[in-house]
């Protein structure tokens, strides 16, 4: 097999754009060279016009998510009562629907320039919580799925056991549950990775993971060198659950069960005390800040520049899917900030690509990509720039145009392991990706 070239107009280097590169990918998937200062296309090359990116991290996905889009855009109410809505579609889920939906939502993360996900799955067990025959038929339908769509995925598989601090799980809770988290590492063992796919671990959060059975899941995940996922104080009810049932946050918590650390993340971060930054910081822990859905639920805007000058390395997600846009994921970061502290430019253009692709790589568990170097996974996007919203920039600025001004319509290529997954606009393995949501989601509206 031969190295496949791509001519890039304009390339992110990671610290800066550079006009001109081609890119060599070896027939294993991975850049062999990268070339600056190369004017036009070589022989033989594929060009890229545009500016070409690492392809984006989506570091947080709830895939069945997505088919509550626009449903619950109806009337007034909380996160509670949405997670209501989110109960009666997770009720509907099967390894078929759910294959069906999954590898549409990932086709249109492929065509929004994503070439890996970190899929936060719990939907583990029949509506009654009885196990299928094959105990992991739900996560590998979503592993299936990725492959379909072209994605990679790490699948976080969730330790989901109680409907608050011990309570048994309520009726729609019955299908996450494997009753403890001994229980759950056993099936979760049985999940293997492979070429595109890497198995993680997920605690949901403190009010559905006993105090006592923390320290399990956190074993498992160490045990194994992957990365372990929570969600951390999304709202000011479980912090204050939290104090009522173990008298600390829960940051405070989870410090204390060895679960934060340099592989885990913390997903929203949201309602964090001065003591609660300071545990993330100090611990390494990771914060996914998922703006789009912390903004379509009314949650509040995390300290993420806070976390940040602590030590904590941010990243992005795309959470419930009220969009699937990771420019907009890193743009609102900043805007948010912006809202908050009512001054602007917290974070550089290239940081918040960083954040979009190295950081959110390895938050997931692919250090090795989101960076267009030599020896890196072969995983990139390209940005147009010739459309309404990004045309008349200075090229100089081209990064800044692509988070600030670009949408995910704007994405033109995105390549996966050196394979072209998106060509111009349309996706090479699923072509007709909006069909395939509308029939996805329309079976579940049966």
């Amino acid at each position: 097999m031969q190295v496949t070239t791509y001519w890039m107009e304009q390339a992110w280097l990671g610290a800066n754009v550079e006009p001109g590169v081609a890119l060599d990918v070896s027939p294993d998937g991975r850049i062999a060279a990268v070339r600056t200062g190369v004017e036009a296309p070589p022989p033989g090359a594929v060009a890229l016009r545009g500016l070409t990116l690492p392809g984006l991290a989506n570091a947080h996905s709830h895939a069945f998510h997505r088919a509550l889009r626009s449903t619950v855009q109806v009337g007034s109410g909380t996160f509670w009562t949405w997670r209501e809505v989110m109960y009666q579609v997770a009720a509907k889920l099967d390894p078929d629907t759910y294959h069906a939906l999954a590898r549409a939502v990932y086709a249109e993360m492929a065509l929004a320039g994503i070439t890996a996900v970190g899929e936060f799955h719990y939907v583990h067990h029949a509506p009654d919580g009885t196990p299928y025959d094959d105990p992991n038929a739900m996560g590998e339908a979503l592993i299936a799925a990725a492959r379909d769509a072209g994605l990679r995925i790490t699948l976080l598989d969730t330790a989901y056991l109680s409907s608050g601090f011990g309570a048994a799980p309520d009726s729609h809770q019955l299908r996450f549950s494997d009753g403890t988290a001994e229980a759950w590492a056993e099936r979760a063992a049985a999940l293997k990775g492979g070429d595109g796919v890497r198995i993680g671990a997920a605690i949901h959060s403190v009010r559905a993971v006993p105090a006592g059975q923390l320290g399990t899941v956190a074993a498992w995940a160490r045990e194994r060198d992957v990365p372990l996922h929570v969600h951390l104080s999304e709202q000011t009810a479980e912090n204050d659950a939290c104090r009522a049932a173990h008298g600390c946050t829960p940051a405070r918590l989870l410090s204390d069960h060895g679960v934060l650390g340099p592989r885990t993340t913390g997903v929203h971060n949201t309602h964090l005390t001065a003591g609660d930054i300071a545990l993330i910081g100090d611990s390494g822990t990771g914060t996914c800040m998922c703006p789009t859905t912390e903004r379509d639920l009314a949650d509040g805007i995390g300290p993420a520049a806070d976390l940040q000058r602590r030590g904590s390395t941010l990243c992005l997600g795309t959470d419930s899917h009220a969009v699937i846009d990771l420019l907009e994921e890193a743009r609102a970061m900043e805007l948010d900030e912006r809202l908050r502290t009512r001054r602007r430019g917290h974070w550089t253009a290239a940081a918040l690509l960083r954040a979009a692709t190295a950081d959110g790589h390895a938050a997931i568990g692919w250090d090795d990509a989101g960076v267009l170097e030599e020896g890196a996974l072969a995983d990139f996007t390209t940005i147009g720039l010739d459309s309404v919203r990004t045309v008349g920039a200075l090229p100089r600025l081209a990064a800044e145009t692509a988070v600030f001004a670009a949408t995910a319509a704007d994405v033109r290529h995105t390549v996966v392991g050196g394979r072209h997954v998106v060509r111009d606009g349309s996706h090479a393995l699923i072509p007709d990706v909006p069909s395939a949501l509308a029939s996805a989601i329309g079976a579940l509206r049966e």
